[in-house]
């Protein structure tokens, strides 16, 4: 059976949702050559020595600028073995499993900082994965989702992007978990910052 999204209700088809085949290969390299994601590591504001935790890292390209930060630990999930094979190119030692954003496997409290970009719409359940990604973050840690939008965005992201109600229920969400929620918008990317109590 396949995936549902929660914007949606209705099942997944895209293979970017979990890359596999020549198909998933080729969506790893689109993804690699067209999200530029400089802006999501400023937000996320990864200090020397902290651990960070990517979830949907697809083909490694924010994976491979985590790795650059001097961050302590550097770590991602995803559902796709393509992926990972593919990102394991460029990951830099970057610890790389298979897993998803309602179950990265972690234990509780491992993160100083969690990021994900362009997999929310994606999830089958918000709050899941929202609260897992809470319960994998230490208390004052930061948490970024993200999701095409933005202030320029390109015309396929903006032909992605989320209605507001969308959005605002990412925001509410967040909300209800986090504190210091704030929206963000980068230049491709519309980012929600929030940070974990």
């Amino acid at each position: 059976m396949a995936t549902r999204s929660w914007v949606t209700g209705g099942p997944i088809n895209s293979p970017f949702a979990s890359p596999s085949g020549l198909l998933g290969r080729l969506a790893g390299w689109f993804m690699l050559y067209t999200n530029r994601q400089e802006e999501v590591v400023s937000l996320l504001d990864v200090r020397p020595g902290e651990h960070v935790l990517e979830v949907g890292y697809g083909p490694g390209a924010l994976i491979r600028l985590l790795a650059r930060t001097g961050a302590g630990r550097v770590c991602g999930v995803d559902p796709s073995p393509e992926m990972r094979e593919q990102a394991a190119r460029r990951a830099g030692g970057a610890d790389l499993r298979l897993g998803t954003a309602s179950d990265t496997g972690f234990p509780d409290e491992s993160f100083d900082r969690v990021v994900t970009v362009n997999t929310v719409a994606l999830w089958p359940d918000l709050m899941d994965g929202l609260r897992e990604l809470r319960r994998v973050t230490r208390p004052g840690g930061r948490v970024v989702v993200a999701w095409h939008g933005g202030r320029d965005p390109s015309r396929i992201a903006r032909s992605l992007r989320l209605p507001e109600d969308k959005l605002a229920r990412i925001q509410e969400g967040l909300s209800e978990l986090f504190d210091e929620v704030k929206r963000h918008e980068l230049k491709s990317l519309t980012a929600f910052a929030a940070r974990s109590s």
